[in-house]
């Protein structure tokens, strides 16, 4: 990664120099599976994989699920009782961008792909999101249905 930085006149020419560094974050995340390794810690996720379980996890959860962050959440299975029209698409792809947009981080949104079969009575939602710090593109895929 090249940056320009301003340098102070001691450095010499430094200031008119292009600086290379390094730094990429790395991002972990315990596995929510709670399986022990065999020496009793838990698995970790990194990178792709911690960030594709926090979207995971933020989609999945409905509004006033978590203490404290009442808006926290996609809240999609409360639109499967919904009337299904072109509208609830609109609305569901607007719920996951707003959640996603505020509580990851490390995700950029590329596409949304809502498929709802209303005589199914379930919703199928692909997302495609690019990881901020290493620009990898990952996909995930759900679909809820509902049981009564």
């Amino acid at each position: 990664m090249a940056t320009n930085r301003v340098l102070s006149r001691e450095d010499g020419k430094l200031n008119q120099l292009t600086l290379i560094t390094s730094r990429e974050r790395a991002y972990k995340d315990i596995d929510l599976s709670f399986l022990p390794k065999p020496n009793g810690e838990i698995y970790k996720k990194v990178d792709i994989g911690a960030v594709k379980q926090a979207v995971k996890n933020i989609i999945m959860t409905n509004r006033f699920e978590k203490p404290f962050l009442e808006d926290y959440g996609a809240d999609i299975r409360s639109l499967l009782f919904e009337l299904a029209d072109e509208d609830i698409d609109i609305q569901i792809m607007d719920r996951i961008k707003y959640s996603i947009e505020h509580y990851e981080p490390r995700a950029r949104i590329a596409d949304i792909v809502v498929n709802n079969k209303p005589e199914l009575n379930s919703i199928s939602v692909t997302i495609q999101f690019k990881i901020i710090s290493t620009e990898e593109t990952a996909t995930f895929t759900t679909s809820l249905s509902r049981l009564r």
